[in-house]
């Protein structure tokens, strides 16, 4: 009788490409995607199985500790997918799948139990009346007499913050708890108690030809390509109905956990007897792996999250969809380097299951594949019922008095509609009172001593700010090199404006919404809150209101400020511009009064400006797209990008160049279709008292660059580094800070 090997595969979370084989003398061998703690040197570390009972090439392995789960966190084809990404970015398998966990399971904590919450008092009237001083009990109670709730969709409903409430109505015995025992899914789907939105005879043709797809045998990818308003959540919503009918899961990825308590509520509204959770960095780490555990048991029916759950494991995914598929915060920019969207794609392929991104302003490389008809496309050009889309304004400011950047035919429009009881909104992506602070006497301005950069002046802290590094200096009454009594400021951001505006308007409600306004947990719900009030109010902030917010009083919106986009060095720079300009003027005219969008620019004969304006988005993607193809950059052709950063400028400028000649010689003798430009300084050279340099990679074709990077990486791990030296790969950059 032939002996099975005892030998396990295990990665660690380590900077390592490989993995390590060590022996597990006890049988049954634990599954493929099991956490294990294993020795690693003197230490003991938690380590995930990747491959199991095979022959190893080593005679003496030292036998794990420990086998730390019963059942895989990771199904075989997340696993998959996870070593997929590891190569196909070139980074390290290890990091790569603890990335995929909370951060409580890559500690080697235990999985958690999940309970339930049931109504337990016969008069739930009377419940009612005794509580109703307490309004979060008040508010449990009337949500459990609905149905009741998981300790999973309690968190994501009220971000934990219902469990001293919840203890409080148990110890009145009007509620109780109970294990969660995970079943397999009946595949039935409660309709909600409100009455259903008529979808538009669009939406309707929209609904039919995205339903013939579905019963398809293979799947394509689908661009759901709708103008602001147009109703892609109503789309959204019926086609995860189609999914959950088959006793089947449902992730939904957004950009920003901002848009989450709007979105999410829509969902728990429209499927009142699933469970719905959320996943995002708003959730703290025992709320993270709750959330986590229940998609990945199959209790949970609906993910609702942020790039990083596309890592999530679940028990029978049936559909994704990426909401706002072009914004730049599904790209990871820290660590590993991935594309939340390009993942999300391949995950759909290897399960075989429909995926729709969905988008007013889709990004060139989505365009590209469904002209390729690599993906299927659908088209919503209309917004339902009587809505029309807002009119466009552009007002010069060459011959403009401007007040904090604001002009004065802007602030007449701001008058004419708070007088007619409407909403504003302004849009500067720009937050700080100025950019910069400086002494008129003697040219002294506020720098960063760690970064090459201004810092932005706060007056509200009375701080002079660094938003690369946040380094932070108290402003004293006079200029400190000149000591001159009086400091002035250039340029303006969204806390000047703030400002103006209620000098301007004192009657009237002003909210600014930027990084630095809602910091603090539950600051900005408060916020969207007062909008949806419906009361009129002037909204003024940064990018954070341009995409999924729902406001039918909303009828002006105003943009500043957006001329240093227009001659950006990056490539990118017009695309995100465009995008943004559309994104945000779509938040006006959503309810039945037709809105107007105010653009301020010095330079309104600019051509994308004129034809974007007056052709939309689409003409001014195809634009791009050709003039992209000319230059072979990506879509067509495809790059990479090596970072390198040290306290000394000579080091990682050294590191990339002599990195750059041993590959050359490879690289002429091949022939290949590789250029590298480069290394080059960093546009922000200096950052944090690091010296940042960059060599960019291109290749016409993919393969070609693949191939390449493999020989980077190996040359990279045989030569010897200053240990001061730090370095990271971006396979398809989009961010060339």
């Amino acid at each position: 009788m032939t002996k099975t090997p005892t030998t396990l595969r295990v990665v660690i979370p380590r900077p390592l490409y490989q993995a390590y084989d060590y022996d597990c003398p006890d049988l049954p061998l634990p599954e493929l995607g099991c956490r294990v703690r294993v020795p690693l040197g003197p230490h003991s570390l938690v380590g995930i199985i990747i491959e199991r009972g095979f022959t190893s090439d080593f005679d003496k392995l030292r036998p794990i500790e420990s086998v730390l789960d019963s059942s895989p966190l990771f199904d075989d084809s997340l696993l998959e997918l996870l070593q997929w990404a590891s190569v196909y970015y070139h980074h390290p398998i290890g990091e790569v799948l603890f990335a995929a966990l909370p951060k409580r399971l890559r500690k080697g904590l235990p999985l958690l139990q999940n309970f339930v919450w049931h109504l337990c008092c016969d008069d739930i009237e009377e419940a009612k009346q005794q509580n109703k001083r307490a309004k979060r009990q008040l508010e449990l109670l009337e949500q459990l007499a609905q149905h009741s709730l998981t300790e999973a969709q309690l968190t994501s409903l009220h971000l934990g913050k219902w469990r001293s409430p919840m203890k409080a109505l148990a110890a009145k015995g009007l509620v109780r708890r109970e294990l969660v025992i995970p079943e397999i899914k009946s595949g039935s789907v409660e309709h909600p108690n409100q009455k259903l939105i008529t979808l538009s005879d669009e939406q309707e043709n929209c609904m039919s030809q995205l339903s013939e797809w579905l019963a398809a045998e293979d799947f394509k990818p689908t661009l759901l390509h709708g103008i602001t308003g147009s109703g892609k959540t109503e789309i959204y919503l019926r086609a995860i109905k189609a999914v959950l009918l088959q006793g089947k899961q449902a992730l939904l990825m957004i950009p920003e956990i901002g848009l989450t308590p709007q979105l999410f509520q829509r969902f728990c509204d429209f499927f009142p007897s699933q469970t719905v959770v959320a996943l995002h960095s708003g959730l703290n780490d025992l709320q993270r792996a709750q959330n986590w555990q229940s998609a990945n048991t199959g209790e949970a029916d609906v993910v609702v999250g942020t790039r990083s759950s596309i890592f999530c494991g679940f028990h029978n995914l049936g559909m994704i969809i990426i909401d706002e598929e072009h914004d730049g915060s599904f790209k990871q920019q820290e660590g590993f380097h991935y594309h939340a969207r390009d993942l999300a794609v391949k995950r759909a392929s290897q399960l075989n299951i429909p995926i729709i991104l969905g988008s007013a302003t889709p990004a060139l490389e989505t365009l590209l594949n469904a002209q390729r008809k690599r993906y299927h496309y659908l088209l919503l050009n209309q917004r339902p019922g009587t809505r029309q889309r807002p009119k466009t304004k552009l007002i010069d400011t060459r011959d403009q008095t401007l007040e904090a950047g604001v002009s004065r035919k802007l602030l007449a429009e701001i008058d004419h509609h708070i007088r007619d009881q409407n909403q504003v909104m302004l849009f500067l992506n720009r937050r700080g009172f100025a950019p910069v602070l400086l002494c008129s006497k003697c040219g002294w301005h506020a720098t960063c001593p760690a970064c090459d950069s201004e810092m932005t002046f706060h007056a509200a802290r009375h701080k002079v700010i660094c938003h690369h590094c946040d380094y932070q200096k108290t402003v004293g009454a006079s200029c400190p090199s000149c000591h001159h009594p009086q400091l002035s400021t250039q340029g303006h951001g969204t806390e000047r404006v703030e400002n103006l505006l209620c000098a301007h308007f004192p009657d009237t409600t002003v909210v600014r919404i930027d990084r630095d306004t809602t910091s603090r947990k539950g600051e900005l719900d408060k916020k969207l809150s007062l909008v949806r009030s419906g009361e009129p109010v002037i909204l003024i902030g940064t990018q954070m209101l341009t995409k999924g917010h729902d406001f039918p009083k909303l009828t002006l919106v105003g943009i500043l400020d957006i001329d240093q986009a227009l001659f950006s060095a990056d490539y990118r720079a017009q695309e995100q511009l465009a995008q943004q300009i559309v994104q945000v003027s779509g938040r006006a005219g959503r309810g039945d009064k037709t809105g107007l969008v105010v653009l301020q620019t010095s330079q309104p004969e600019h051509p994308m400006l004129n034809q974007l304006l007056a052709q939309g988005y689409r003409a001014v993607a195809q634009q791009f797209l050709t003039e992209r193809q000319a230059w072979n950059y990506p879509p067509f052709g495809h790059q990479a990008l090596i970072r390198a950063n040290a306290p000394q400028f000579e080091i990682g400028l050294a590191f990339l160049q002599a990195l750059k000649n041993d590959l050359k010689i490879a690289l002429e003798e091949s022939q290949s279709d590789i250029r590298l430009m480069g290394p080059m300084p960093s546009p922000l050279e200096k950052r944090a008292n690091r010296y940042r340099y960059q060599l960019l990679i291109s290749a016409t074709r993919r393969s070609s660059l693949h191939c390449f990077l493999d020989q980077l990486i190996s040359r990279i791990r045989t030569v010897k580094k200053p240990k001061e030296l730090r370095y990271t790969l971006d396979v398809d950059p989009t961010n060339f800070m």
